[in-house]
């Protein structure tokens, strides 16, 4: 009696659909992706050994470039628009909200009030050219000095964020007197609790850092 022979079936799968729905999805990532704002400045920070890593949110940079020029600058974009809102208020700026949403989706700041609406009504590129010649933030060792601008920032972006983590990146050219400005401002504020922002380099050997960060090492070969 003769055995019935089954069809084979093709063993080809269609991957046409799956093509479309990664294309589509990697079209969306493209066009919805939006990058961080390049930064005004570039610094080149000194060298240390410490290791103590940088928060990855909330953070408050202060920067400052070979020139001495301050630039202020917070991560989160939401808190940015609230910034704003308290800076436009307490210096009378009278920012439209195209001009509030241009900060918000902006990186540093380094002009002075007066120049802010301006800065801000201006186009990115107008603005690109406009750091290269910033001033900076005005800065005085005096919280309460009306010179100071960079307190009036410090001072609303605590408030509007309270979580925020102070780090000053400084150029390892930039003059100590710049730096020293803004540490007592953040004194004037009874902020004590600061990051400074470095390159990592080696341990040099022979010294108690060494030594700590090499004990027992021998002991677990």
């Amino acid at each position: 009696m003769g055995h019935a022979k089954l069809p084979r079936k093709s063993t080809h799968i269609d991957m046409t659909a799956m093509c479309d729905v990664a294309f589509l999805l990697l079209t969306f990532f493209m066009l919805a992706t939006k990058f961080k704002p390049e930064e005004p400045v570039v610094v080149k920070t000194p060298s240390s050994i410490s290791s103590i890593p940088l928060p990855d949110n909330d953070v408050m940079l202060l920067t400052v470039d070979t020139k001495g020029r301050i630039f202020f600058a917070i991560d989160n974009k939401l808190k940015r628009k609230d910034l704003i809102d308290a800076i436009n208020v307490d210096r009378n700026l009278n920012l439209t909200n195209d001009e509030k949403t241009a900060f918000a989706l902006g990186a540093s700041i380094g002009i002075p009030f007066n120049q802010l609406k301006s800065y801000l009504a201006a186009n990115p590129g107008v603005r690109k050219d406009m750091d290269n010649s910033a001033p900076g933030v005005p800065v005085d060792t005096t919280v309460l000095s009306d010179k100071n601008e960079l307190a009036a920032w410090i001072k609303a972006g605590r408030e509007t964020n309270p979580k925020l983590r102070i780090c000053i990146k400084a150029d390892g050219d930039a003059s100590y007197p710049n730096v020293s400005k803004i540490i007592k401002t953040l004194e004037g504020w009874h902020l004590f609790k600061f990051n400074l922002i470095t390159n990592l380099k080696a341990i040099p050997p022979g010294t108690a850092a060494y030594a700590e960060a090499n004990a027992g090492v021998g002991a677990k070969k």
